[in-house]
């Protein structure tokens, strides 16, 4: 599944109707085939039937964000918070979308709280390293409001 299990598994409702399971895992194949478009496009499909799905909301923000559509990629991920504030997946995406786009000062609010957040186990350390590394070039700026030279996503 990869991009660090789709940025931490995001959750997803538990009584997952099999509709949906088809345009996810259709969704996640074109993805390793390559072919993003499609990939959305199955994804919008799932979001038909359940909106507030956090795994598909982070993976169609993940899609859009390979085929350079930021803006929809970060109205995904700001869907996501709304659903669940605490999930750290989401703010990373979201913080290094921001430091792409230019707009470092918010970068900063959501790389503190995917810290706030972080995941942990053995594949965490190397994501939280990247989001604090990130943070500290920020903050070492004039107020966050540079990217840093390599904001790596």
């Amino acid at each position: 599944m990869s991009f660090w299990d789709r940025l931490f598994g995001g959750r997803s409702d538990h009584a997952q109707d099999r509709q949906r399971l088809d345009y996810l895992n259709e969704a996640l194949v074109l993805e390793r085939q390559g072919d993003y478009d499609a990939a959305v496009t199955s994804y919008r499909l799932a979001l038909r039937e359940h909106p507030d799905d956090l795994k598909v909301l982070q993976n169609l923000a993940i899609a859009l964000s390979k085929i350079g559509r930021v803006e929809e990629a970060i109205r995904a991920y700001r869907k996501a918070l709304e659903i669940d504030p605490t999930l750290s997946g989401a703010h990373y995406g979201l913080a290094f979308l921001l430091i792409k786009r230019g707009d470092g000062t918010f970068a900063v609010k959501h790389l503190r709280a995917f810290l706030a957040h972080a995941p942990s186990g053995p594949d965490a350390e190397r994501w939280v390293g990247h989001a604090q590394a990130t943070l500290d070039q920020l903050l070492a700026t004039d107020s966050g409001a540079s990217s840093p030279p390599s904001a790596g996503t």
